[in-house]
């Protein structure tokens, strides 16, 4: 790894939403990105969406390489992290943002739906982590910050599966903080509220206005104000928290 770089920082789902403004929110030089993009259903849009944030990152004067992996399979997610190590030897920060929602009501909800759900939100953190993690005890030294959810905390009709997984999410980085941190690596999670994305943005206006009511701040919020404490995480300020879960929701869960 060359001297300039100062900072490995490793994200899953970067290709766009909050995923692309964690990216940028690391850029600049001598911090090396790399995150995964992966779409089975149009797999040329997510890697043209892959693209441009890798753009981004460049016009900011950083560095990001992208490459689709499913994070669900364990045998792509140990390639990706090799390729890491080899070409930079270390990994100083992981952020297990991948994600997908497939809603329905429980009773209604097939096993497929609720088998892909919880293998790429809850799975694929846990898979990531534990690679990460054996690196970073080398180095005695790594930031770990996961992608939670308002609703992992309050429970969401008609998401079960989504639900299941984020409150997994809390749990897995609370285990992970005590296992971990005599090594000198921290783990927090991040627990988003109603943000505008391309996933919230799918949501009937009536669904959307309802979901605003609830917010004390009266607004949205944006992927940069989840990617902002997703930055300070993995900052030095925060180098004496661990085990924590930061609600990012405006007030909508206080």
């Amino acid at each position: 790894m060359s001297d300039q770089v100062k900072r490995v920082v490793v994200i899953t789902g970067g290709s766009r939403g909050i995923g692309r403004s964690i990216c940028l929110s690391f850029a600049g030089p001598g911090t090396h990105i790399y995150f995964n993009y992966f779409s089975p259903t149009d797999p040329d849009a997510e890697m043209a969406a892959a693209a441009e944030t890798g753009k981004s990152v460049a016009e900011m004067g950083g560095t990001a390489k992208s490459m689709s992996v499913n994070v669900a399979s364990e045998s792509e997610v140990s390639s990706f992290f090799k390729k890491i190590i080899d070409e930079t030897g270390r990994i100083d920060v992981l952020v297990n943002n991948a994600g997908i929602t497939k809603d329905g009501l429980l009773v209604r909800m097939n096993e497929s739906d609720w088998d892909s759900v919880i293998n790429i939100n809850l799975k694929g953190a846990f898979t990531c982590t534990k690679i990460a993690a054996k690196k970073m005890m080398q180095q005695r030294f790594g930031r770990i910050i996961n992608m939670a959810s308002i609703v992992g905390v309050t429970g969401n009709p008609g998401q079960a599966n989504y639900v299941a997984s984020k409150a997994g999410i809390i749990g897995l980085t609370k285990t992970a903080a005590k296992e971990l941190a005599s090594r000198g690596i921290t783990v927090n999670a991040v627990a988003p509220g109603f943000v505008e994305t391309d996933m919230t943005a799918m949501l009937p206006k009536k669904a959307q206005d309802a979901m605003l009511a609830q917010i004390p701040m009266g607004r949205a919020g944006k992927p940069e104000d989840i990617a902002a404490v997703v930055a300070f995480l993995a900052s030095e300020g925060a180098a004496y928290i661990t085990g924590q879960v930061i609600h990012v929701s405006g007030g909508m869960y206080i």
